[in-house]
């Protein structure tokens, strides 16, 4: 098994947090220590402006590299609405995760999902190289 993928939408939270680049940053740049993750980048925040017309009006989206995957935000900052997903290949604690982001987006209301992605994918090193033997084998006899 490759790993959980936590999505999580929270609904009507605090606008001030969800307009921040500052707070964004900072989830992004915590979490994943707190979690027992590695980031391999350096936090990526982008702001942006809704276009005229558009039910998007303004918010940010950002995320980090974690070794074990990544983390996303994205924040709408008119519906008062935030979209994050966490991706690993190992198991983290999700009510930590949920704690945290609960206390720092202050939600009504969060949507959370949790589904294990990769149920065929193997962690064994040595599996996967007799497999990829065995492909490379078929694809030069070709």
């Amino acid at each position: 098994m490759l790993g959980p993928h936590l999505t999580l939408d929270l609904y009507n939270c605090d606008e001030k947090s969800l307009t921040s680049k500052e707070t964004v940053f900072m989830v992004l740049d915590e979490l994943p220590t707190m979690i027992g993750m590695h980031k391999i980048t350096a936090p990526q925040i982008i702001p942006y402006e809704g276009k005229e017309g558009s039910f998007d009006k303004g918010g940010i989206s950002a995320f980090v590299l974690i070794a074990e995957s990544h983390i996303t935000i994205h924040t709408f900052k008119e519906q008062r609405h935030a979209s994050i997903d966490i991706f690993s290949c190992k198991d983290f604690d999700v009510e930590k995760t949920l704690s945290y982001l609960t206390l720092v987006f202050k939600p009504k209301s969060i949507e959370k999902n949790l589904i294990m992605r990769g149920r065929h994918f193997s962690k064994d090193v040595g599996k996967v190289r007799v497999v990829i033997a065995k492909q490379r084998q078929t694809i030069t006899k070709a």
